[in-house]
């Protein structure tokens, strides 16, 4: 019997991070010196996968741009939970440089790594949670 509470025990912390990814994260500022909130939740279409959606950009002097064009869009998709706050086999799209990349994301604390690549070209950001 305390064999299987203990194993039960060691298994709670992969069960609560199982699933999507959710919250408000900033991004690096892009090429242009602007950053966006990404909003991080369950892909509408497979619950169990992470989605992000751009919600706001913010100017390199750090006003509001209202006119965006790309507010609303998807950004991140089809993120698969690998555990222990890591995800993966997903895609990422960098309007900065209209690009999709093969990508994954690890979370440690407030900041989310996000790693995107093309072939042998890779790109990493570290986003950090809107509070």
């Amino acid at each position: 019997m305390k064999k299987i509470l203990l194993a039960l025990v060691l298994a709670l912390p992969s069960l609560a991070n199982a699933g999507a990814l959710t919250g408000v994260y900033q991004t690096e500022p892009g090429d242009e010196g602007g950053v966006l909130h990404v909003g991080m939740a369950a892909c509408a279409d497979d619950a169990g996968l992470t989605c992000g959606t751009i919600l706001r950009a913010y100017s390199a002097d750090g006003s509001a741009n209202t006119g965006y064009e790309h507010l609303g869009k998807p950004i991140v998709w089809a993120m698969e939970d690998k555990g222990n706050g890591n995800w993966g086999n997903g895609k990422i799209w960098a309007p900065d440089r209209d690009k999709t990349y093969a990508s994954k994301m690890s979370l440690n604390g407030n900041i989310l790594q996000v790693k995107g690549c093309v072939a042998i070209i890779c790109r990493t950001q570290n986003w950090v949670v809107v509070p």
